[in-house]
């Protein structure tokens, strides 16, 4: 099993996968967009790899720590959750960031996920409560760590007469706040850019 890559990136595909070569062997490695952003082609670079394997097919998954890792790994052993799915989920939220939608049980947070409808995240909120390792409710967060706020500005959208399609994709560009009067400035503003 591979756990780790470390190489020159060759090239960074559209599909957000990057072709890393590792001592002359090219390896072909999913990672999500924040990740591919780091990964500039010709520079070195060194990923955390989560070696998937099935009856069909191999399939590398990187990442740049091993908390992002972990994270991955729990939600795929989640009922419901392959890693297309886990991959989609920590495109739109940190590791941090899910832990925090977990703890307040912020069903708004996970609907802004691509192929997560309101049933599934109320099934994934109590599946992952059990798995996660949350903190403490004293714990302070990481500051601008998306949380519960994000709940209250997707209502706020839903209440300004916004549709699902918008407000889902106007989530995933917001700047990570614990503010939600910023965000909801913020998501407003890029709402009236797209339709400007």
């Amino acid at each position: 099993m591979i756990g780790s890559l470390r190489g020159r990136v060759l090239e960074r595909m559209s599909d957000s996968t990057v072709l890393l070569d590792v001592a002359g062997v090219g390896y072909v490695v999913s990672v999500t967009p924040r990740t591919l952003g780091e990964l500039e082609p010709t520079t070195d670079a060194f990923l955390h790899v989560h070696h998937h394997v099935r009856d069909d097919a191999e399939s590398l998954f990187g990442f740049l720590d091993r908390d992002e890792r972990r994270t991955f790994e729990v939600l795929i052993e989640t009922n419901g959750i392959g890693p297309s799915l886990a991959m989609a989920i920590l495109a739109t939220h940190s590791p941090r960031a899910l832990v925090d939608i977990v703890l307040a049980g912020d069903v708004a947070g996970l609907t802004t996920v691509s192929g997560v409808g309101k049933k599934t995240a109320e099934r994934l909120l109590l599946e992952l409560k059990d798995r996660l390792n949350l903190p403490t409710i004293d714990e302070p967060r990481a500051v601008g760590e998306r949380g519960g706020g994000m709940s209250d500005v997707r209502d706020a959208l839903i209440g300004l007469g916004y549709d699902d399609t918008e407000i889902r994709a106007v989530l995933r560009e917001l700047t990570l706040s614990d503010d939600a009067a910023t965000m909801l400035r913020e998501a407003l503003s890029l709402l009236g850019a797209r339709r400007a």
